[in-house]
């Protein structure tokens, strides 16, 4: 599949995330913990490695559990449990890998990407998690505009040397606007924010065009969710450090 599905995909899950905002907290748990198995499930396809089931499931339970822990427990701890997810999950991605007895060759290479799935899949957590900080959902409506001019850009047919600054740019710009136009966000963290938020999902563009070979529904679906699953967290720390 092209960058362009991809794209769309990622733009569909944050509209599903932003909507799970307004509608309610169980709402987007629902969301957030969907997003975790879409990418646990499409990672291992994406890295094109044996036991795709098992890493699949080692990767998804993790974010869902992280998803309902950022959902339930009081405040201020909603990201507490996360680093606990986050460790169970490549602890058993770690077990996974040393009793399977296929793809030895590239053991080391599973290893380290199943544990970057398992940190993507909690990550989204931090959706939950900014959502009920402070109470102000307009924050991570400007995080849902500026990750979504990004993606917009990622579309784009250019090479990566000027996709990525595009991209970068286009994000820091689209977050003041934002800003201006949902909240009193300050101009300056917006535009911070943007900027953060551009990087990270341009990088994931460079990753898909790295790999070379087409993708299949599977991995498109982690590609597109992976990166918006990442802007939570960063959405969430951002608020807490720049802006409140």
């Amino acid at each position: 599949m092209g960058s362009w599905v991809i794209g769309l995909i990622g733009i569909a899950g944050l509209a599903a995330l932003i909507a799970g905002v307004y509608i309610s907290r169980e709402a987007l748990v629902g969301v957030a913990s969907a997003i975790a198995v879409a990418v646990g499930i499409g990672w291992p396809h994406f890295l094109r490695i044996p036991a795709k089931k098992t890493l699949a499931t080692v990767i998804a339970l993790p974010g869902v559990g992280s998803a309902m822990a950022a959902g339930l427990v009081p405040a201020p701890g909603y990201l507490d449990w996360t680093p606990a997810f986050i460790a169970l999950g490549m602890m058993a991605v770690f077990v996974v890998q040393l009793i399977r007895g296929t793809g030895q060759a590239q053991r080391l290479e599973s290893t380290l990407g199943c544990c970057a799935g398992v940190l993507l899949s909690c990550l989204g957590a931090g959706w939950i998690a900014g959502a009920r900080f402070n109470g102000v959902r307009e924050m991570m409506l400007v995080a849902a505009v500026s990750a979504a001019v990004a993606l917009c850009a990622g579309l784009i047919r250019w090479p990566d040397r000027v996709v990525a600054p595009l991209g970068i740019v286009l994000a820091g710009l689209a977050g003041p606007l934002a800003g201006l136009v949902f909240s009193d966000l300050a101009v300056l963290p917006a535009a911070i924010f943007g900027v953060v938020v551009g990087a990270v999902l341009v990088s994931f563009r460079r990753l898909v065009t790295l790999r070379g070979a087409p993708l299949n529904l599977a991995a498109a679906l982690s590609m597109g969710l992976a990166p918006v699953s990442a802007v939570g967290s960063l959405a969430y720390f951002i608020d807490k450090l720049l802006i409140y």
